[in-house]
């Protein structure tokens, strides 16, 4: 698992309905192996996330800034075990991921919590959680060893289902491959990167009165492949 976490990479992302999966695995199956951590193939993910009051980490993604920080703790169920990561993206586009075991899927941050964000961010900033999601991964390694690619199912916020037909899917890279073998597959399959944030997502869905402009047509993209 350690060869392959990437915890400094690009992330590339995808959306589509479910029915186009299965053709999707079967054209590159001899390309990659799934994980498989304790005879699970099928993980169960639990998140907390946490904002500012305002929900400034939101308004950094909504607004477009190139720099932004997401902070969580999630619970990697069949593990059992929980984690604070915290998530930067640079105005490169890549994604830096640091985490510290912690004891439970907590509801607040605790002191030695906020200093690990503090040194991190380089910033204090006040939080308290602002959502919480649940889906289901499995996660397929290439055979060289060099990328990740995620697959994410039965996404529920606030413990309320969100859209059953949609597939998330991540590619992450060390730096950015278009020759991967699953970004070749569904190019031939007419899905292209689309940006997309699980937690933004969930944010504007859960709360309305959030500024949320520039995901109206993320959220009509959704629709409309959900439908199908």
């Amino acid at each position: 698992m350690d060869a392959v976490s990437l915890m400094k990479r690009v992330d590339t992302k995808f959306i589509f309905n479910i029915k186009i999966l299965p053709q999707l695995l079967e054209n590159i199956h001899k390309e990659y192996r799934v994980l498989e951590i304790n005879k699970n193939r099928v993980m169960t993910y639990k998140s907390n996330y946490f904002d500012t009051p305002n929900s400034d980490l939101y308004l950094m993604h909504h607004n477009g800034k190139a720099k932004r920080v997401k902070i969580r703790i999630r619970n990697y169920v069949e593990s059992n075990l929980f984690f604070l990561e915290v998530k930067k993206k640079f105005n490169k586009g890549n994604t830096e991921k640091s985490r510290i075991r912690i004891d439970s899927l907590n509801e607040d941050l605790d002191i030695k919590s906020l200093s690990f964000i503090q040194k991190l961010v380089g910033k204090s900033y006040t939080l308290k959680k602002s959502i919480n999601n649940q889906f289901n991964r499995f996660t397929l390694v290439n055979h060289l060893m060099t990328e990740r690619v995620t697959i994410d199912l039965n996404l529920s916020y606030n413990n309320r289902p969100f859209k059953d037909d949609l597939v998330i899917l991540e590619l992450k890279q060390q730096r950015l491959n278009r020759h991967s073998a699953v970004f070749q597959s569904l190019k031939s399959m007419g899905i292209h990167p689309m940006r997309v944030s699980k937690y933004c997502i969930g944010m504007a869905e859960n709360d309305p009165s959030l500024k949320q402009n520039i995901f109206k047509r993320k959220f009509k993209k959704i629709n409309k492949i959900t439908i199908q």
